[in-house]
């Protein structure tokens, strides 16, 4: 332990010794190099502009993919539409046929119901193809024999197979031998015409084919219409023609082969 001496000098006290504690002392007193301290608020503000660099790249990403997935989800939801359409078609063939070509559906419950087997019912059609999922409440146009919206259809289909209008089952034939007089008084501006009046009818009036309530523009085109509300779903004109169109085939125009088109457009059948 380090001695103190105290001695009187000029009449005070004065402490002799224990120099490593004073120069501890001298040292602890000595000034210490100041800390830069950055501002937070500064690192805040970097840290808010990057994130809002980044989710401008992000929101500009995403405008351009939107169309394509827009588009996607359309052409998927236009494809459902042709697949219930055309079981609808087959189940009012079905049903013409068992009745030898003497009866109309009346409604789609006709469908749904079946036709009689014995003591039970055989069903020709299932409850989803009953919804029409591009329109608004899900019904089905009904489309009545000789009605302006079918006349316009077998037009549509006759330019599509070039000029020849496919054959029809044979059930179903004396329901498309009035149509084809009627046709010939029809003009190329009456069948073009994109404002088409629609009467929208969908129950209680014998039908043979059934169109959606939809008048939107199709990214998908159904014998070369390209309006939804002008797609007829009808077992009539099934049999092949000079362009594919016919039951069972996806023909694409231009190109002769039956796989799908590439997007924006695909044509069916």
């Amino acid at each position: 332990m380090t001695e103190i001496i105290r001695v009187v000098v000029g009449g005070r006290w004065s402490v002799v010794g224990g120099g490593a504690q004073r120069g501890e002392a001298e040292n602890c007193n000595l000034e210490r190099p100041k800390t830069k301290i950055q501002n937070p608020k500064s690192q805040s503000g970097l840290s808010l502009i990057a994130v809002m660099a980044v989710m401008t790249l992000f929101a500009i990403a995403l405008l351009a993919v939107a169309p394509t997935v827009q588009q996607g989800i359309q052409r998927d939801k236009e494809l459902e539409t042709i697949r219930r359409g055309e079981e609808v078609a087959d189940a009012i063939r079905q049903y013409v046929a068992f009745y030898g070509g003497a009866k109309l559906p009346n409604s789609m419950d006709d469908l749904l119901e079946g036709l009689p087997q014995g003591t039970k019912k055989r069903q020709i059609l299932r409850p989803s193809a009953m919804v029409d999922p591009l329109s608004e409440d899900g019904k089905w146009r009904l489309i009545q024999p000789a009605s302006k919206p079918f006349v316009n259809f077998e037009r549509r289909v006759q330019i599509y197979n070039n000029g020849m209008l496919p054959a029809s089952p044979p059930q179903l034939q004396s329901f498309a031998i009035p149509l084809a007089n009627i046709l010939n008084t029809e003009s190329d501006s009456d069948v073009k015409d994109a404002e088409e009046e629609i009467e929208v009818v969908t129950d209680n009036a014998p039908f043979i084919g059934v169109a959606s309530q939809s008048r939107g523009t199709s990214v998908i085109a159904y014998y070369g219409i390209e309006n939804h509300s002008k797609w007829v779903f009808t077992p009539l004109f099934r049999s092949a023609g000079t362009n594919g169109a016919g039951s069972g085939s996806i023909p694409n125009k231009g190109n002769g082969s039956n796989k799908p088109e590439p997007p924006p457009r695909r044509t069916i059948p």
